[in-house]
């Protein structure tokens, strides 16, 4: 016998094995694979672009409707959202704040008065 020779032997079920694989490829290939390829392309961009744009909306979002102010009850100075009711977190009076502005919460049929100084004069008799 041939002992320095290797031994190359072929089995029927290894072939059948790779030509099974080959015609599963061919037959992908033949169909086209670039649609799995471009879609998991597009799903990657989106996983990515999609924090990014969310990110800009959300500052774009706050500019518009962040809005600081005082208190005209107070004058403390805080931020709060736009068209929204929220207490004073100093003195704790209810207020709402619309278009910028930041108004007491008052019931119907309230009026709001503002305090004047008034100087005294002594009247003589």
């Amino acid at each position: 016998m041939n002992q320095g020779s290797p031994k190359i032997s072929l089995n029927i079920p290894t072939i059948s094995n790779w030509l099974i694989i080959l015609g599963i490829a061919w037959l992908l290939a033949s169909i086209g694979l670039g649609w799995v390829v471009k879609s998991f392309l597009i799903l990657i961009g989106l996983l990515v672009l999609t924090p990014v744009i969310g990110f800009f909306v959300l500052r774009w979002w706050l500019n518009r409707n962040l809005i600081q102010g005082s208190c005209p009850v107070c004058q403390y100075e805080f931020t709060a959202i736009n068209q929204t009711q929220c207490p004073c977190p100093s003195c704790g009076e209810p207020l709402k704040i619309e278009g910028g502005i930041f108004n007491r919460m008052t019931p119907p049929g309230t009026i709001d008065v503002t305090a004047v100084e008034v100087s005294v004069r002594q009247l003589e008799d």
